[in-house]
């Protein structure tokens, strides 16, 4: 049966259901003996569990037809399945059914619905309504109701109601009120709420530990850690969750594996959440080869587990291997959300992998990844993608993302002028912030940087320098060293070196080392052996064990034939025990992406590439090529 033949849709018009009738008929088929209400009721129940839709509209469709829809249990177990299955608007029409008796019950699966699929707004309307139509909250409706607070004034509302039901020393509710205190940064709200409690089980404590950890409280998380020990209660695998959150923030190792030793002797590191906890806890410690230890361990592997490790190798700036494990992911079909989407598209920038980024890009479009609930655009996503291609050379696709979005902002306007000015276009850089002038978006120093950078490589000089001139007094913007590596970089560029060089003395800040690379990098394209002589000293007091400089001035000598001074710098790099980075290159093809280090012989095409290579080589020395070294 395919997907077209199995789906059926709820609509809800006049508070009304539609059901397509040849499914009717065959759900109803596919049952093999009669179902009673209560089996009916355990089915969906059993469906919510496993997030299984199809059965669950199965049930549903047989309950219609049989007439069990007008048991107020019947409506509340139809709510919480497709509030499982992430269905809130199927949800919703049930709850609008017109013979619907209106209960705490049906109010508080559809308040908790919405908590769940992250539509708290949504969430405490529904509890406004239930106080509003004088129905009675009960102690369920509460934890609910308290997470979906959205401001103080609300939840201090709600715990006076607490005082006037009775429910005021009730451990649930008190530990949603504890959580909710912290996550508004009312410490002693908090602790007061926790210390009228008589009763201190495991979860309250947990509320303790994890709001501390939430608003980054990390010496509360463990004095309370700490404090839980001392009064005999045994730490759960949310407890764990929480205390490692801290480590993996405040990048504490040892404390990190201590807990992970007291997660194995509980048994808790067979728990998913543990497992993903521990990932991100060693990924942060920059523990790659232990994060993928424990990932490669657990046996079934969440949205949760394949995000932490791929985050993990994009934060150690393995992007090769972020996007081997996106592919693998895929291909273990687990589909990707927002949060993997937002960790790979800049791997894809890294690597100029526009391919895999492209195929990222049209699997958001046919899921709907980019919109909220209220079909805008989410802004930030849209600027990865445009990232994504303006950095991997396609700037045609990065102005088609630009040119489609509803909102834009700063940061919109900036990746494009940065991507423009990076590949040459300097005059639609330029155009880009005339635009973003023209819009009334005040221009940041990350606008400057890509408008400077922009005249350096298309050689505007006389643009750039009255750019620099005008930062602060037109757009009240001041200049820092990245603006004048910029301008440094045009002016060598343009071979007036005695101007940079006069800039680079003179400028309000005083020069880095990345100022005099710049400068030595343009006094070896014009081979000016006494500047470059003047900056490659000046790095190489501010910066010794760089090889970057060494390399720089060795072939400026090397380009006016001083080999002896060529080969004192490569004494001088011995002597300093400075090591030249390997050159790395990548290259996207169909199959995926080939990474290759300098003399690198792992690739298993290698025998074949520097065959290639040789012969391409030979035929280019034949045409009087010499290899810049």
């Amino acid at each position: 049966m395919n997907r077209r033949t199995r789906f059926f849709g709820i609509l809800v018009k006049r508070s009304s259901l539609f059901f397509n009738c040849s499914f009717l008929s065959t759900a109803i088929e596919s049952f093999q003996q009669p179902h009673n209400l209560t089996t009916c009721i355990a089915s969906l129940q059993a469906s919510a569990h496993h997030k299984n839709l199809a059965k669950g509209k199965e049930i549903h469709s047989y309950m219609l037809v049989n007439g069990f829809l007008n048991s107020p249990l019947s409506s509340t177990s139809l709510i919480n399945m497709y509030s499982k299955c992430n269905q809130m608007n199927h949800a919703l029409s049930i709850f609008k059914e017109p013979t619907r008796e209106i209960n705490v019950f049906c109010f508080n699966a559809i308040i908790s619905g919405f908590i769940t699929n992250g539509f708290p707004e949504e969430g405490f309307e529904f509890y406004q309504k239930m106080r509003n139509e004088g129905v009675v909250p009960d102690k369920f409706t509460f934890p609910c109701a308290i997470k979906a607070c959205l401001d103080v004034f609300e939840i201090k509302k709600i715990h006076g109601l607490l005082f006037k039901f009775g429910l005021e020393l009730d451990v649930f509710i008190g530990s949603a009120l504890v959580n909710c205190y912290l996550k508004f940064g009312l410490m002693e709200h908090a602790q007061v709420a926790f210390k009228e409690l008589p009763t201190r089980d495991v979860v309250l404590w947990n509320a303790m530990v994890n709001g501390y950890a939430q608003i980054g409280q990390f010496d509360m998380v463990l004095k309370t850690f700490r404090r839980m020990n001392d009064e005999g209660v045994v730490p759960s695998r949310f407890t764990v969750t929480g205390v490692l959150s801290v480590f993996a923030v405040t990048g504490e190792l040892d404390n990190g594996r201590i807990i992970h030793g007291f997660a194995m002797k509980m048994g808790y590191d067979s728990g998913i959440a543990v497992s993903n906890s521990l990932i991100d806890m060693y990924g942060k410690c920059k523990c790659v080869e232990d994060a993928l230890e424990i990932f490669e361990m657990i046996s079934e592997k969440d949205i949760f587990s394949w995000n932490s490790i791929i985050s993990v190798h994009e934060q150690c700036g393995d992007y090769d291997g972020t996007l081997r494990l996106f592919d693998r992911m895929m291909g273990s079909g687990i589909q990707p959300d927002l949060v993997t989407v937002t960790i790979v598209l800049p791997a894809c920038s890294h690597l100029a992998a526009l391919m895999h980024g492209r195929e990222i890009h049209g699997y958001m479009i046919v899921s709907g990844l980019g919109k909220d609930g209220k079909d805008v655009d989410d802004v930030l996503l849209k600027n990865a993608v445009m990232d994504m291609y303006a950095k991997c050379g396609s700037m045609r696709d990065a102005h088609l993302v630009f040119e489609r979005m509803c909102d834009k902002d700063v940061a919109s306007l900036n990746i494009m002028i940065m991507g423009y000015g990076m590949h040459g276009y300097g005059n639609e850089a330029l155009e880009m912030f005339s635009r973003m002038c023209e819009v009334r978006l005040k221009p940041d120093e990350i606008t400057f940087v890509g408008v400077l950078s922009a005249c350096s490589h298309a050689g505007f000089v006389r643009q750039g320098r009255n750019f620099l001139a005008q930062m602060k007094s037109k757009y009240d913007v001041a200049p820092t060293i990245e603006h004048y590596t910029c301008v440094i970089d045009m002016l060598g560029r343009a071979g007036q070196l005695n101007e940079a060089y006069e800039l680079a003395l003179t400028m309000p800040i005083e020069a880095n080392p990345v100022v005099w690379r710049a400068f030595l990098a343009a006094c070896r394209l014009h081979k000016h052996t006494v500047l470059a002589e003047v900056a490659a000293n000046r790095v190489f007091e501010l910066e010794p064990e760089h090889c970057g400089s060494y390399v720089l001035m060795s072939n400026v000598y090397g380009a006016i034939g001083r080999y002896e001074e060529v080969s004192e710098v490569r004494h001088s790099m011995r002597q300093q025990n400075v090591r030249k980075t390997p050159g790395c290159s990548w290259i996207e093809l169909k199959n995926g992406v080939h990474v290759f280090v300098s003399a690198d012989r792992a690739h298993p095409e290698a025998y074949s590439i520097y065959a290639g290579l040789n012969s391409l080589t030979a035929r280019l020395r034949e045409y009087g090529y010499v290899p810049d070294v």
